[in-house]
């Protein structure tokens, strides 16, 4: 049976305002992504990576294109919809970790159940068991700043993961990282991949993507290496 496509994007465009012109950040980006795949987005500062994973992640909406994130067409959904969209469908890992510091590392995973409408004793008790899938089980009751950098981004992970997603998106995630602590998350988006999880990943570094199966190079808003995946669906069979 073929793979779905997670992530079916076609002629994306975004364009912004800058004094009496436009910024073309997008010039027409083609991308699909298959369940399962772990893809590198690799390019330059001002490439277009970033916007396009702030397209992906429905943070942010096309000036012209579609985009159908497991077959749902997301590009002119309203604020409401896309809310709902992040919440239950993707996870994100951010390269500053964007944590809030007052709460525990449970407050913390637990907060997107909050949004999904789950009890906290239910909230508390998946986060906990999530934070010792990625090895911080004895740690759920710290704060941030009680944590080293590479324990905020596995809790950053855990939350990603906390709503089980389809789709996991990371900006730079080991950008804020020392070397081997950066291996170390690295090595656990890899055992992430190995459960079968969607990942596209954002970084500027080669050895980053090199952990990916899949690069897929941008350069002035255009995708410069291939856009499909080998061994994907075919493009008859899902709707174009």
């Amino acid at each position: 049976m073929d793979k779905a496509w997670v992530i079916d994007a076609k002629d994306l465009v975004r364009e912004y305002p800058m004094g009496e012109g436009t910024v073309r950040a997008l010039a027409g980006v083609d991308l699909r992504v298959a369940e399962g795949e772990f893809v590198a987005l690799v390019g330059s500062s001002g490439s277009g990576k970033s916007t396009l994973l702030g397209i992906l992640g429905c943070l942010d909406s096309p000036t012209a294109g579609t985009y159908l994130l497991d077959g749902q067409a997301v590009e002119h959904l309203d604020e409401t919809a896309l809310a709902r969209v992040r919440n239950r469908r993707i996870g994100f890992v951010f390269q500053s970790f964007n944590l809030l510091p007052r709460l525990r590392a449970d407050e913390n995973v637990a907060l997107p159940l909050r949004y999904a409408g789950l009890a906290k004793s239910e909230r508390l008790a998946r986060a906990r068991e999530i934070l010792d899938q990625v090895g911080l089980g004895d740690r759920v009751d710290h704060t941030p700043m009680e944590l080293s950098g590479g324990q905020c981004q596995r809790v950053a992970i855990a939350r990603a993961l906390a709503t089980d997603p389809r789709l996991i998106l990371a900006d730079e995630p080991t950008g804020n990282l020392d070397s081997k602590t950066g291996d170390e998350i690295l090595g656990l988006f890899r055992s992430l991949h190995g459960q079968g999880r969607t990942i596209v990943m954002v970084t500027h570094d080669d050895a980053v993507a090199a952990t990916a199966d899949r690069r897929v190079s941008l350069a002035d808003g255009r995708v410069v290496s291939p856009r499909h995946p080998p061994g994907g669906p075919s493009p008859d069979a899902l709707p174009s």
